[in-house]
């Protein structure tokens, strides 16, 4: 399908030193900045070009380029503050799957990353017009435009031919052009944000003069946080706040600010961001809440135009505590205390409680913000950074949406392999299920869906601020457990019960205690003491007989962590200091298993408890939270104990066909919709995917011949009626089963149509389906998350038994084996009846090649297979049904700001 270049967007990316520039179609009225390009450049950069050296060439390759819109053709140009600093294009020629590509900048943007940009967007583009190689020449002493081709992550091909070399480029965007384009983007997000957390000079637009306004607390807090950097106020009505010099318009500053913070009117932001654009200031933070949406798309426009970085509108601010910034631009309380947690939210709120509760742990920040209404810099812009700044050991995040899912996919599995990445999970309550048209939509719950992107990018999710922090707490202090299996230690009975139901509840194993170790236990614990799982120790243990207690089960391989309940008694031998003594006073203890304590008199819901050699351990008031934390990181270490998953094994996939079968149908049904029973089939069979043997009737005595061909188990047939947007065939009585012979086929058809009158265009026959577990697969597109696969029990009752699980695609083979264990049928599957597994690697391959389906083709709106009917010697699909929508394709490759 080729697209007019116009509908072609305008978008803003950054180059390689975090500059924003625009990426647009070229337009008619290009003419003469295309033009002013070319001869703008040295005598020698046209050479490379062009070859050879004319004044005309010039002229020629702008009236290429601005000509009017053309098939085959398309030309891109990035510009920055109105000023063009690059064009890109390719042609086709009389070519359909291959096009000639060439890319120019101007003179003094070199090594910026300005062409390899343009040629990014250019591949896009040229993969939604179905070309499928791009072709180059160059002089072989252009280094840079050859270096550029090569580093594309593309597979290249070159070819000498004397003083010129011939490129050939396959545009196969697989895992190493994602990969190449993430770490180019990474590369320019780190350098966009530069300005904004370590700025050399900070400029707070509003601070007045009187107590209690938000401009003067943020000045405040920059004052008396010792940042390193210049500091200026606005204020045309004063000459110095609070000893910071003021001056009256960002304009008549001694000095241009990298950052500025905007604490105005809201019908003010508008035109301060511009005055801020002019002035040369790289970023901005915006605190003023209450913006229209024309105050917000004038801050919008003035950000990008003028390729400034924006934090808010409507937030806290930022910190960032490294001492030789120390930069705090909040109007938070206190200022938070350094260390290791890179914080990023949206709630103010929220933020403040974090920072508090990080503080008191002795975690502390590393650097803090509060996104606000997040137009600009996002939770993906954060992990970036905190990737990359060499200060940051843990990440939290408390979001309430992710700009670019699939792109925060992608990097916080990267960044997870790195640092604990926590969450809390803002929209799990989010239930309510859509206006189904289909199993799948029904299944497709927004709470599946964000716990599916949280479960495949290794994100530990939590339920609340409050088990944020308690998480928090155990990875920050503790190693991660080999497994979730937990040993249970306690100086009260009933603790230790409470502590082993929470331990229960929340998935993690108390195992029974080998002989030799609870001999073991019971040589050194108080005579009545129990040494089963939990081990009662009794209200008279000694702090050392504690220490002995504990450092025994540390050694002993059986357990993967410890639990450890202790209460004050009034007959106790030791105080509860002594035994929080015995819980951290050995040294090297916390290096081999993760410990954690159980207060039951504690006012803090956890605290981190010193140790002799210098760590710390978590203590929580209940055994809930320690638990839950100890279950966390036991799926942790799981998530980073298996390596990085991989798709294999998809021989005989047709994407092209199956694109073409779309195209097809798009073309006689502009508005999609779903595809009758046949179209279906093509594209199962692109992705060979079995399907249980059909035929198609229109009439009575083609349902007859189509029944003799397909008989059965026992000669039985299933007839179907079919009409376009069918749903629920079951449910409408619109199955007729267990039909034999060519009379009951006849009057099955005749009661179809009957019944159906007006709607029914034909049936759907196959033979009888032998016995085996029906199960449910399918696919729907979520607009923010992408494709999303579905899996589960399937049949007649699938929506309301909900037995689904859910990954988004692309799927790998990790992902597979968790939809396929996830459901509760799971055991169904492996053969808990005796009757031996289903065919596990069939119904692998269906899911694989259901998600390749749904990544090759973004107008898929909805695959539903149900059921899919598993047995020990095959899966096949009995029904299945999809619905196509007119769509642009989505590029997952592309790199771009929201």
């Amino acid at each position: 399908m080729t697209h007019d270049v116009t509908d072609r967007p305008r978008v803003h990316a950054l180059l390689a030193d975090g500059t924003t520039v625009c990426i647009r179609p070229t337009v008619p009225g290009d003419h003469e900045q295309v033009e002013g390009l070319y001869e703008e450049m040295s005598p020698e950069n046209l050479r490379r070009r062009f070859f050879a050296v004319s004044h005309r060439s010039a002229r020629q390759a702008a009236d290429r380029a601005c000509a009017p819109a053309r098939t085959g053709y398309r030309a891109l140009l990035a510009e920055t503050r109105g000023r063009l600093v690059g064009i890109a294009e390719y042609d086709t020629g009389d070519r359909k799957d291959t096009a000639e590509v060439s890319v120019a900048v101007a003179d003094g943007l070199h090594h910026r990353g300005v062409g390899t940009l343009l040629v990014e967007h250019l591949v896009s583009a040229a993969r939604e017009d179905g070309i499928t190689t791009f072709t180059a020449d160059a002089l072989s002493e252009n280094h840079e435009v050859l270096r550029l081709f090569a580093d594309l992550g593309l597979p290249t091909h070159r070819r000498f031919e004397g003083p010129e070399v011939r490129c050939t480029i396959a545009l196969e965007p697989g895992d190493t052009y994602l990969t190449a384009v993430e770490e180019r983007g990474r590369t320019a997000d780190v350098a966009s944000l530069t300005p904004l957390l370590r700025p050399k000079a900070v400029a707070v637009v509003g601070a007045g003069r009187s107590p209690g306004s938000v401009g003067r607390a943020i000045l405040h807090q920059l004052h008396t946080g010792g940042y390193t950097g210049r500091l200026f106020a606005v204020n045309p009505a004063a000459h110095a706040i609070l000893g910071v010099p003021s001056y009256p318009s960002v304009g008549a500053l001694p000095r241009t600010p990298d950052l500025a913070v905007l604490a105005v009117p809201a019908a003010a932001v508008p035109g301060t961001a511009e005055e801020c654009g002019r002035a040369g200031v790289r970023a901005l933070i915006v605190v003023t809440s209450g913006l229209d949406a024309g105050q917000a798309g004038a801050l919008r426009a003035a950000c990008r135009a003028y390729g400034m970085r924006l934090v808010g509108p409507n937030c806290l601010g930022i910190s960032h505590t490294d001492p030789e910034i120390s930069l705090d631009a909040t109007f938070a309380a206190g200022h938070p205390r350094p260390g290791t947690a890179g914080v990023a939210v949206q709630s103010g709120g929220v933020g403040i409680a974090l920072l508090d509760g990080l503080s008191r742990l002795g975690i502390g920040v590393s650097s803090f913000v509060s996104l606000g209404d997040k137009y600009d810099v996002s939770g993906n812009d954060m992990l970036q950074w905190w990737e990359s700044d060499g200060r940051t050991g843990l990440a939290l995040l408390h979001l309430e949406s992710f700009g670019n899912p699939r792109a925060f996919s992608r990097t916080a599995r990267r960044v997870t392999r790195r640092m604990p990445v926590l969450t809390v999970d803002a929209g799990r309550t989010d239930a309510g299920r859509r206006a189904a048209h289909s199993h799948t939509a029904a299944a497709a719950t927004p709470t599946m869906t964000r716990a599916a992107l949280f479960t495949q990018a290794g994100i530990t999710a939590t339920r609340s601020v409050g088990e944020l922090l308690e998480t928090a707490a155990l990875l920050h202090a503790q190693p991660l457990p080999a497994g979730s299996r937990v040993a249970v230690v306690t100086n009260a009975g009933g603790a230790g019960v409470l502590a082993a139901d929470a331990c229960a509840e929340a998935g993690l194993a108390l195992p029974p205690l080998p002989p030799e170790l609870a001999a073991g236990l019971l040589a050194v614990l108080p005579d009545g003491a129990t040494a089963a799982n939990p081990v009662d120790a009794t209200a008279a243990v000694s702090e050392r007989q504690l220490a002995d207690c504990l450092d025994r089960i540390v050694r002993d391989g059986t357990v993967d962590a410890v639990l450890v309940a202790l209460v004050p008694t009034a007959v106790a031998a030791a105080t509860g200091d002594d035994l929080v003594r015995a819980l951290t006073g050995t040294s090297g203890r916390g290096a081999a298993k993760p410990m954690a304590a159980v207060r039951l008199e504690q006012g803090l819901s956890v605290q981190l408890l010193p140790t002799a050699d210098g760590g710390t351990v978590p203590s929580y008031a209940e055994p809930q939270a320690a638990a839950r934390a100890l279950a966390h990181a036991a799926r942790r270490a799981a998530w980073l104990a298996r390596p990085a998953g991989t798709v294999s094994g998809l021989d005989g996939v047709e994407t092209a066909r199956a694109r073409a079968v779309v195209a097809d149908h798009l073309a006689a049904h502009p508005d999609g919709g779903w595809l009758d029973p046949r179209t279906c089939a093509d594209l199962l069979a692109c992705y060979g995917i079995p399907q249980l043997p059909w035929a198609w009737a229109g009439t009575e005595d083609d349902a007859v011949l189509a029944a003799d061909r397909l008989r059965g188990l026992d000669g039985r047939v299933v007839m179907k009626a079919h009409w376009p947007g069918q749903v629920h065939k079951s449910r409408q009585g619109a199955v007729l089963l267990d039909l034999r012979g060519d009379a009951e086929i006849r009057s099955a058809f005749r009661d179809l149509r009957a019944r159906f009158d007006g709607l029914m265009t034909g049936v759907v026959l196959q033979p009888l389906a032998a016995r085996g577990t029906e199960l449910f697969a399918g696919v729907v597109q979520d607009r923010v998350f992408g494709p999303l696969v579905l899996f589960g029990l399937g049949g007649t009752a699938t929506e309301v038994l909900a037995d689904h699980a859910a990954r988004l695609a692309p799927l790998t083979d990790h992902d597979v084996h968790d939809l396929i264990t996830a459901p509760r049928c799971a055991p169904l599957l492996f053969g808990a009846h005796g009757d031996g597994p289903v065919d596990l690697e069939g119904l692998e391959q269906v899911l694989l090649r259901l998600s390749r389906m749904a990544s090759d083709l973004p107008q898929l709106a909805e695959a539903d297979f149900n059921p899919v009917l598993a047995t020990p010697t095959g899966v096949s699909v009995l029904d299945a049904r999809i619905r196509l929508v007119p769509s642009r394709p989505h590029d997952p490759c592309l790199r771009r700001l929201r």
